[in-house]
């Protein structure tokens, strides 16, 4: 029989003395987990002995649905668009050391590259739950080659694709697979680019975001009709607000579009690291569409690393404070800041509440992905992935199924 008297004989865990982000707001009250799920402790039944086997004292904590980034080239050292002989082992590093900045999950994302890369890398990626070893992998974020030449960023031009053969399989031939994918970043503007959006959505591949893109607003509702549900680095990589045009606002019209389907939402990504964005082009945003607002990382080489020069995929990256450029120019190539700076950063210069700041850390990228409320909410019956706060949202502790994975040392 049950030792608290409930369907199971897992052991309970009963975190209190926390503020729990709960329907968009923060409560004073106790999480239950057990089994590494959230449980309704109104539908157990309880023996007089007391209520968990093992309690968490929050010290009055902020508890926050664990962080997702779902653009993310790498880290430590480590760049996802460069094969080794253990293309794990680089991700596995990076994930550990993501539990540091409340991230319980990701996208390890390939920046444009050859299709010999792909087809070395993608093979040998596993998409895992997170643990104690690190966040888990979402699946990978594949951020070109069909890309905009005019809007290449950081991307090198001649690995640019277009779809010469008419659809997926331009795809299949540049990554090989799509089997462990969770995104794909592509240009709408591209030829037949409207027909690979369309076949992503139906198989239920991919997410397909529009970025690094000279689209019009037209092309943009387009790929949201045919199934495109976010627009990559909103801002970067594609025109600017000071070519910003009334009768055309481009892919930036997407965020007050009235052609968008009823019961759908535009995702878009903002690198919120004081360099990629403006304060005041990031207020616009999210008073523009606060619901779709997920922050990204797009964290490169040398985070975690001092300055000098890093890899990106085929190019040389070179660290100047907190800025990363191509090497031997003005183009900015990623960033070097952690979720946790992002969603501090995003909190102070966008004047939003702390629950909107860090709802677009996990609940929106959780909705973009399709899994919430599995992630990114503490609802009852979704994963326990935590992270504790203090009222600056600085990292205490984060937990992965309920299991304390880091703290923060005295």
């Amino acid at each position: 029989m049950p030792t608290n008297g409930s369907v199971s004989d897992a052991p309970i865990t009963q975190f209190t003395n926390g503020r729990i982000l709960r329907d968009h707001r923060l409560q004073r009250e106790d999480l239950w987990v057990r089994e590494g799920r959230i449980l309704d402790p109104e539908k157990l039944f309880f023996d007089e002995q007391g209520y968990a086997d093992k309690h968490v004292d929050c010290e009055g904590s902020i508890v926050a649905p664990g962080f997702i980034d779902v653009q993310i080239n790498g880290g430590y050292g480590i760049d996802f668009s460069q094969p080794s002989e253990d293309v794990n082992a680089g991700i596995s590093l990076v994930a550990r050391k993501l539990l540091e900045h409340g991230v319980t999950s990701f996208c390890p994302t390939l920046v444009t590259s050859p299709p010999s890369v792909y087809h070395k890398v993608l093979p040998q990626v596993r998409v895992q739950s997170g643990g104690a070893g690190g966040a888990g992998v979402l699946g990978l974020h594949l951020e070109g080659p069909f890309i905009s030449v005019k809007k290449r960023g950081a991307h090198p031009e001649q690995f640019l694709r277009t779809f010469r053969r008419g659809g997926l399989k331009d795809l299949l031939e540049v990554y090989g697979s799509l089997d462990k994918v969770a995104m794909v970043t592509l240009a709408p503007e591209l030829e037949h680019s409207q027909s690979v959006v369309r076949e992503l959505s139906q198989r239920g591949v991919a997410v397909v975001p529009g970025g690094h893109s000279v689209a019009n607003l037209s092309q943009a509702e387009e790929a949201v009709q045919h199934g495109a549900s976010s627009i990559t680095h909103l801002f970067n990589a594609m025109p600017s607000l000071m070519q910003f045009h009334h009768r055309d606002p481009g892919i930036v019209g997407l965020l007050t579009s009235d052609q968008v389907p009823a019961g759908r939402t535009v995702y878009y990504g903002m690198i919120a690291d004081g360099i990629h964005t403006n304060p005041a082009a990031l207020r616009i945003a999210h008073r523009a569409h606060p619901s779709g607002l997920v922050l990204v990382t797009d964290a490169i080489t040398a985070m975690g690393l001092p300055p000098g020069r890093h890899s990106l995929g085929q190019q040389v990256i070179e660290i100047q404070g907190l800025h990363a450029y191509v090497a031997g120019t003005d183009t900015l190539s990623g960033s070097i800041a952690t979720m946790d700076m992002c969603v501090r950063h995003f909190r102070q210069a966008s004047g939003c509440s702390v629950e909107e700041a860090l709802e677009a850390a996990s609940l929106h990228p959780a909705q973009l992905l399709g899994i919430s409320p599995r992630k990114g909410k503490l609802d009852y019956g979704s994963d326990a992935d935590l992270v504790l706060l203090d009222d600056d949202l600085r990292v205490k502790s984060t937990f992965i199924s309920g299991e304390e994975v880091w703290r923060k040392g005295p």
